[in-house]
């Protein structure tokens, strides 16, 4: 069984990136199961912090949900043409201690997707995540781009209404699993 994490990158409860995500979770092919992984509750990072207290536990559950998968899906907003501080505050949390790196990054197969209210979705942010993935040693996929734009158009109560953005997103769902399958072989 293939297993994969999805993230949203919004705190948002109407979230555009988490109602994707969520319908996410429910076009795992046959052989995969997704779960979601959250950023809630992760505090803002401060070298400080980590010397005196740790690692927050919420910190500590993402790493261990991300070290168990074969496979991560990002679910990135795009604030001001870029990566959302609060997602990329994630990111610099999962990856302290540095000497944790390898154990939750390195090697991992990694995919980026999102949704935005604007025409081009996500993808300055989407473009934006490939030198961090880089630096963190992951495998990014590129065998598909999907980037929803004008989500408001998109979704209704959370739910995805538009049969072409369905279409494909369970595409894109369906490569990456099959990529990170094949990886594992």
């Amino acid at each position: 069984m293939t297993k994969l994490v999805a993230i949203s990158g919004s705190l948002r409860k109407g979230s555009f990136n988490t109602a994707l995500l969520r319908a996410a979770l429910n076009m795992a092919p046959e052989g995969v199961e997704i779960v979601e992984g959250s950023i809630h509750g992760i505090p803002l990072y401060d070298g400080d912090v980590e010397a005196e207290s740790g690692i927050p536990d919420a910190v500590t559950r993402l790493k261990d949900r991300v070290a168990e998968a074969d496979g991560v899906l990002l679910f990135t907003p795009e604030y001001n043409n870029g990566i959302p501080g609060v997602f990329k505050n994630a990111i610099d949390w999962m990856s302290r201690p540095s000497s944790d790196i390898e154990r939750i990054f390195a090697g991992k197969p990694f995919a980026i997707t999102g949704a935005s209210p604007g025409n081009f979705g996500t993808l300055l942010s989407q473009e934006a995540w490939l030198p961090v993935m880089r630096t963190l040693g992951t495998v990014p996929w590129f065998g598909a781009k999907l980037m929803v734009s004008r989500a408001g158009t998109v979704f209704q109560d959370g739910k995805i209404v538009d049969e072409a953005t369905e279409k494909r997103l369970r595409a894109f769902i369906a490569g990456f699993a099959a990529f990170v399958a094949e990886r594992g072989r």
